[in-house]
C-alpha cells in the first residue's frame, strides 16, 4: 500500500484539532513530521503511533507546559 503523506490542514482534521496544535506539538511534543521546503508532511501510520504512545496527553488548556 502506498504511504499518503499529509498536509498540516489534513493531519489537523484527522486528529480532530486546530492546525495551531499541530505547529505546537511539532515543535514542543516531538510529532512525527517531515520538512519539504516550507511544507511539514506527516502520515496517518506516525499519527497514529504518536497519539497510541500518549505524546499529546498533557497537552490541555491550564496545565503546565512542557519544561523549556
Amino acid at each position: 500500500m502506498e504511504k499518503k503523506w499529509l498536509s498540516v490542514d489534513e493531519a489537523a482534521m484527522y486528529l480532530g484539532v486546530k492546525r495551531d496544535s499541530i505547529y505546537r506539538w511539532i515543535e514542543k511534543r516531538g510529532l512525527p513530521a517531515y520538512r519539504i521546503g516550507r511544507l511539514w508532511k506527516f502520515t496517518a501510520e506516525d499519527l497514529d503511533t504518536w497519539v497510541k504512545a500518549g505524546k499529546a496527553a498533557n497537552d490541555k488548556p491550564g496545565n503546565k507546559p512542557d519544561s523549556e
